[in-house]
């Protein structure tokens, strides 16, 4: 059976709180994750629309021959979406339940738990002198509670708001510290509930990544053609956790406090929270009674600048869509370095509650206008327009690399004529061709390499240095990131003292008289070329994918083998393109790389002994090849001899080769917008949280239900959708819709069975679905 991964890289926006929405949404795929986990698995599945996902994913498998495995496995969030990001992370990684997010959100997420008490008015004359000033801003003409929430909640929310008026002015009415207990509290109830699995398979990476910001900023480096270097102030900082999925459940992400950390600064909204200090946490952690041992290694990662000039005690970090709403850089940044254990459909798929924010496609009667008030005006500033830039420049940033991988494509089918003819030519009486060894596969492999270099003439030295300035540029960043002491800006240093040790070695040039590179040449790409094997890797695995080039003639079982024998080969080569397991030896090493950088190349070529790599590699090939039926044998064995003369023709148009997942990136949306199979009318016919600037939420436990289920419903549609956009053939129309039908009833049963949202709500909600899905 052919076998895919559907891999989800989410972006969550901040939103206020539409983060309650967002939640919904990340709560299933959350549960299509563990659906995808227990199908894969065979072992019995959860209820809920779990269970729907699953009977969705046997009958892609009985109906398709798909085998499908959905992997959330990059994840990233700002604000409130962050705490979000972070929390599904946690669950992810670790097997723990998720629920106990969904309890925070509904239950605490209100102004009345948020508020510090000692921002509370004692009594109910306090600041009496106040009133008169509250009643004139909440309930004077055209006043921001009458513009922006609805009729029926209009009293609570003026209440709400007056108890902050009438409270301390100056300073924010949220407590800090009480947000960082509330989150702590939510992840100890998570290690409490009943643990599954993880969900992503053992060893596969999980990137996490939400977005801060310094207020006080710090003094970064900035390269200029003069003066060569200056300083600016640098004020973003991103918060970051990468690790690889453990084979047993209960093992958190990070250490719960790094976490609690992470969440309470990126959503440190401006005005509402103080500013997050460092011993805040470290009071949190003194009276929860959880040890931190990493503290000092976390905190110089996040901030080295910081750690070094021994000022973290005064570092304040406030909500990170001040500076970053949409986070799509880690994200992308995050794709590098990804294994493959089989054929890879990899989306973006990002939340975003309120696609048309101006009003002139969704709310024509909307008086855009109009002057803009007091109010307005500050909580536009604050929480709507920051938080509501467009994402086009990401998204063309992906399509012109979806773009690139397809005209890569289309270049290399086009070259495949001319190259397997010109290596028939060059094996044409090469005995045993189809009885390859790995003694034979080695031999033939230099050949075909030797072959393509003299035949590319003077084009070969462009290729070898293309070739080598890669090369080194990879092994630049991998030793700046192991660097922290040399407070260094980029890789750029490193890689100039790299490339003065391979002029030293006499590597200015890598041409050799008689055609190709010279000895010391094929000896520094043996050592150090991983990038080579992987792209030659990854163009078997493309040649064996049915939408790569069809071919009738080869059974789907053969193919399938194939392609798993491919990516095992694979993996031996990306456990060594990333700094794993280099020991601390190399990370002292690396310190010393400006005065040494010869130690620190022959170090990494101890370390990583790729030509001892290149031998179990051609063992398991020959295996392979022995195993597969002659026609699929001989198209293997010409690319993989033929794929010298590829890279020579292809190489100078690779502008991403760290990219392993070479293949187009495809981007999907989540929006009230695109989810109308109960009831059309986008944003503005099911949220409720976009009222009063998207503070809405905060303010009505029913506004956080009516969200809440909305995200979950329209987290279902869509998630129903995309995984139906990896069939080669969708399913029709009918049976997706029976699907949706389905987990849109699990869902309100759900919820209705665990007692967290209005018996009224889930009721007019579940005649809608029945009368819309009959």
């Amino acid at each position: 059976m052919r076998q895919k991964e559907l891999r989800i890289a989410l972006v969550c926006y901040g939103g206020v709180s539409l983060a309650v929405y967002m939640h919904g949404v990340t709560k299933e795929l959350w549960h299509l994750a563990r659906a995808s986990r227990d199908a894969d698995a065979a072992r019995p599945g959860a209820g809920g629309s779990a269970r729907v996902y699953r009977r969705l994913l046997d009958h892609i498998s009985d109906h398709a021959g798909l085998k499908l495995r959905v992997l959330p496995d990059i994840l990233t969030g700002a604000s409130a979406g962050g705490i979000n990001a972070i929390f599904l992370a946690q669950a992810v990684h670790s097997g723990q339940s998720l629920d106990p997010l969904t309890d925070l959100w509904l239950e605490n997420a209100d102004v009345d738990k948020l508020t510090d008490p000692d921002a509370r008015p004692l009594w109910r004359f306090a600041k009496v002198w106040a009133q008169p000033l509250a009643s004139w801003v909440l309930n004077r003409p055209g006043n921001a509670v009458s513009e922006s929430v609805a009729p029926e909640t209009r009293e609570e929310v003026r209440t709400k708001v007056s108890r902050l008026i009438r409270g301390r002015w100056f300073e924010p009415p949220f407590s800090g510290s009480g947000f960082s207990n509330l989150l702590e509290t939510a992840f100890a109830a998570m290690e409490d509930a009943p643990l599954e699995p993880p969900l992503l398979p053992a060893g596969h990476p999980l990137d996490l990544f939400v977005t801060a910001t310094d207020f006080h900023g710090h003094l970064s480096l900035l390269r200029l053609n003069s003066p060569p270097v200056v300083q600016e102030s640098e004020h973003r900082m991103p918060i970051a956790f990468r690790a690889k999925t453990p084979a047993q459940e209960g093992r958190g992400l990070a250490n719960t406090i790094e976490l609690v950390l992470a969440a309470r600064a990126t959503a440190s909204f401006p005005g509402a929270f103080p500013p997050l200090r460092l011993w805040e946490i470290d009071t949190l952690a003194e009276r929860t009674g959880r040890s931190w041992p990493e503290r000092s290694a976390f905190l110089d990662r996040i901030m080295p600048v910081h750690t070094r000039s021994d000022t973290v005690d005064g570092v304040s970090l406030i909500d990170g869509s001040v500076l970053v709403n949409k986070p799509f850089e880690g994200a992308i940044a995050a794709l590098q370095g990804r294994p493959a254990q089989r054929e890879v459909d990899r989306r973006f798929v990002y939340v975003d509650p309120r696609p048309d924010r101006t009003g002139s496609a969704a709310n024509p009667d909307r008086q855009i206008d109009r002057e803009v008030g007091f109010f307005a005006a500050i909580f536009g500033s604050l929480s709507t327009i920051p938080r509501e830039q467009p994402i086009r420049d990401n998204l063309e940033s992906l399509e012109a690399q979806s773009r690139e991988a397809m005209r890569l494509r289309l270049i290399i089918t086009r070259l495949r004529p001319e190259v397997e003819g010109a290596v028939e030519t060059l094996f044409g009486r090469t005995l045993f061709f189809d009885r390859p060894t790995p003694k034979r596969l080695q031999a033939w492999r230099q050949r075909a390499q030797q072959a393509a270099a003299v035949t590319a003439g003077y084009t070969f030295q462009a290729y070898a240095q293309a070739k080598t300035a890669a090369i080194v540029g990879r092994l630049a960043k991998l030793v700046h990131e192991n660097t922290s002491k040399l407070g260094l800006p980029d890789a750029e240093p490193i890689e100039a003292a790299l490339r003065e040790e391979l002029s030293r070695r006499g590597l200015d040039s890598l041409s050799a008289p008689g055609g190709g590179a010279h000895a010391e040449a094929i000896a520094f790409f043996r050592a150090h070329d991983i990038g080579f094997r992987i792209r030659r890797l990854r163009l078997l695995a493309r040649r064996l994918a049915r939408d790569w080039e069809a071919d009738p003639e080869i059974e789907d079982d053969a193919l399938e083998q194939a392609r798993e024998a491919i990516y095992a080969i694979l993996a031996l080569y990306f456990e060594r393109e990333n700094g794993d397991g280099l020991g601390e030896e190399f990370a002292a090493a690396s310190e010393d790389v400006l005065s040494d950088p010869g130690t620190v190349l022959d170090m990494l070529e101890e370390k990583r002994l790729l030509p001892q790599i290149d031998d179990r590699a051609e063992e398991m090939l020959a295996d392979a090849l022995q195993a597969m039926p002659s026609n699929l044998k001989r198209r293997m064995l010409l690319t993989y001899l033929g794929f010298p003369y590829y890279d020579i023709a292809t190489l100078p148009l690779l502008r991403n080769q760290d990219l392993t997942e070479f293949d187009p990136v495809k981007v999907d949306r989540i929006s009230p917008e695109d989810a109308t199979a109960i009831r059309e009318g986008g944003t503005q016919a099911t949220l409720r949280g976009t009222e009063f600037f998207n503070f809405g939420a905060f303010f009505s436990r029913a506004y956080r239900e009516n969200d809440y289920l909305w995200g979950r419903l329209h987290g279902a549609e869509r998630m129903i959708d995309i995984v139906c956009s990896t069939l080669d053939e969708t399913l029709p129309r009918t049976a997706r819709d029976a699907f949706k039908r389905d987990a849109f009833l699990a869902i309100l049963d759900e919820e209705s069975e665990a007692g967290r949202c209005s018996t009224m709500l889930l009721e007019q909600l579940r005649s809608e679905v029945r009368t819309r899905l009959p």
